[in-house]
C-alpha cells in the first residue's frame, strides 16, 4: 500500500466522480481505487528518477496524464488548460479573428476540413486536405490538438506561417497568410444558372459557407429572390461547410420541410438524460416545395451533414457529390479546478431515420467525384471573385461536373413533374 501522503493528491481528483457511472457495482468501484494506485505510485517513481527535476513537477505530471487519458477515447476529447480554455470561451462570445480554415481533430496529424475562398487562407492556396506539418517553427506532431489551436490564433494584422504536406500532389507547400477578422455572411452566390446547364428550365443555385446565426434568414432571403425570379427548382451546395451552430441548422432545415418535423436526435450514455429531438419551426416564412439537390464533399461536416441527412431521409432532395466526412458527435465542457476543463465526447447525433453519422458520413444519391485539380480551380474562382456573385456563364464553363450531375438531375425531375399521369381507360389500357 502506499503511503497515505501519495494518495491524497489522486484521491481529491478523484472527489467529483465518486458517485460513480451509473451501474457501477463496489468490486468496480475498488478496482477504480486500485488503478488510481498504480497512477500515483507511477508519478511518484517519475517525480523521484527522471533526470530533469523542472519536468516533473505535480501538476506537469497530472496533466500529461489528463491529456494522454483524454486522447485515448477520440480526437474530440481534450483536456483544456487554463490559457486554452480561456480561448475557447472567447471564441463561443463570437471571435472571427483568423485565417479561414477548420482542422480536424486527429492524433496523428492537423488534417485541413474545410477553407474559405473569402479567407486569408483561400487566398494563399490553402485547400482541404492538406496536412498542417508546422505552423511557423513548430512541428504540429509535437503539440496536442488544442495546443496547436493557440499557435494558430493571433491579432488582425499578424502574419501566420504553415508547412502543409498535400497528398494529393505529394507536394510540401508553405503558406504565409495575414490574419484578419472574417466575415460571417454565410449564404452565398446566390443566383439562376446559365441555360447551359439548366436548359429551359430555371434552376437556382446557393453555396452555404457555414451554418451561422443568421444563416436561416439569409438562406430565406436567398430563396425569395430566387424564387422571385422564377426559380423553378435549385441546387443548395454544401461542399466544404464545416457545420455551425447546430439549432441554426435545424432551423434551416425548415426552409424546405413541414413545421416541427424532427431532424436529429441526440443519444448520449443515458438515455434518461437525452434532450428531445430538435425539430424545424412551428412557422415558415413561405412553403417550397420545389425539387432540391444538394452538393456534398468529404469536406461536408457536421452540421451540413445533419442537414444533407435529414433532407435524404425525408425524401426531400438528392444528394450529390462524395460521402461526406463523419462528424456526428457532442463534445460538452467540462470546467475543471485552477481554470481547467475537460472537453468531452458525450453524446452522437442521428438522423431522423436514425442513422449514425459519426465517423460514417453520409453517402449521396448521386456519386459523383472531383480531381484534385477540378477542386483548386472551383476554389481558384471562389477567391478570385472575392464577395461578388459568379457570372452564371462563367460558372457554367467551370467543368464543376458535380454541379452539371445535380443539375441533370433536377431537370430530370422537373420533367418528371410536368409529365401528366395518363389515367387508365375502361379497358385497363
Amino acid at each position: 500500500m502506499l503511503p497515505r501522503r501519495l494518495l491524497i493528491p489522486a484521491l481529491l481528483f478523484c472527489a467529483p466522480l465518486s458517485a460513480g457511472a451509473a451501474g457501477e457495482t463496489p468490486r468496480d468501484i475498488d478496482e477504480g481505487f486500485a488503478q488510481v494506485e498504480v497512477l500515483t505510485r507511477a508519478m511518484e517513481i517519475i517525480r523521484e528518477n527522471y533526470v530533469d527535476a523542472d519536468k516533473v513537477t505535480y501538476q506537469r505530471l497530472m496533466t500529461g496524464a489528463l491529456r494522454g487519458m483524454l486522447a485515448e477515447l477520440d480526437p474530440h476529447s481534450q483536456f483544456l488548460a487554463p490559457e486554452i480554455f480561456e480561448q475557447l470561451k472567447e471564441s463561443a462570445d463570437g471571435s472571427y479573428d483568423g485565417a479561414g480554415f477548420t482542422l480536424a481533430p486527429r492524433t496523428d496529424l492537423l488534417k485541413v476540413v474545410t477553407v474559405r475562398a473569402d479567407s486569408p487562407a483561400g487566398r494563399a492556396g490553402l485547400m482541404p486536405g492538406d496536412e498542417v506539418v508546422k505552423i511557423g517553427d513548430h512541428f504540429t506532431q509535437k503539440g496536442g490538438y488544442m495546443e496547436n489551436l493557440t499557435l494558430l490564433r493571433g491579432e488582425p494584422g499578424e502574419t501566420l506561417a504553415l508547412t502543409v504536406r498535400r497528398p494529393a500532389t505529394r507536394e510540401t507547400l508553405v503558406f504565409a497568410m495575414v490574419r484578419e477578422v472574417i466575415r460571417q455572411e454565410t449564404v452565398r452566390d446566390a443566383v439562376l444558372l446559365d441555360a447551359s446547364l439548366a436548359g429551359d428550365s430555371k434552376i437556382g443555385y446557393a453555396r452555404l459557407v457555414q451554418f451561422g446565426q443568421q444563416t436561416p434568414r439569409e438562406l430565406a432571403d436567398a430563396l425569395d429572390a430566387l424564387e422571385d425570379n422564377g426559380m423553378t427548382a435549385l441546387v443548395l451546395d454544401l461542399r466544404n461547410n464545416p457545420g455551425g451552430l447546430l439549432n441554426t441548422t435545424v432551423e434551416a432545415c425548415g426552409e424546405f420541410l413541414p413545421p416541427n418535423t424532427v431532424i436529429v436526435t441526440t443519444e448520449g450514455r443515458d438515455p434518461a438524460r437525452n434532450p428531445p429531438p430538435m425539430r424545424t419551426p412551428a412557422r415558415q416564412r413561405r412553403t417550397r416545395e420545389y425539387p432540391v439537390a444538394v452538393l456534398v464533399n468529404h469536406s461536408s461536416a457536421s452540421g451540413a451533414e445533419l442537414m444533407s441527412a435529414a433532407l435524404q431521409d425525408l425524401k426531400r432532395a438528392v444528394l450529390v457529390g462524395t460521402t461526406t466526412f463523419g462528424k456526428g458527435s457532442v463534445q460538452s465542457i467540462i470546467p475543471g479546478d485552477n481554470g481547467t476543463a475537460i472537453r468531452l465526447t458525450t453524446a452522437k447525433y442521428f438522423s431522423p431515420s436514425h442513422r449514425a453519422i459519426h465517423e460514417v458520413g453520409i453517402t449521396p444519391d448521386i456519386v459523383c467525384d472531383l480531381t484534385p485539380e477540378e477542386e483548386k480551380r472551383i476554389m481558384e474562382d471562389q477567391v478570385a471573385r472575392g464577395s461578388a456573385a459568379p457570372d452564371p456563364r462563367a460558372m457554367a464553363q467551370l467543368g464543376d461536373r458535380q454541379l452539371e450531375r445535380a443539375a441533370t438531375a433536377l431537370r430530370g425531375l422537373l420533367l418528371l413533374r410536368a409529365t401528366p399521369v395518363q389515367e387508365p381507360g375502361k379497358d385497363g389500357k
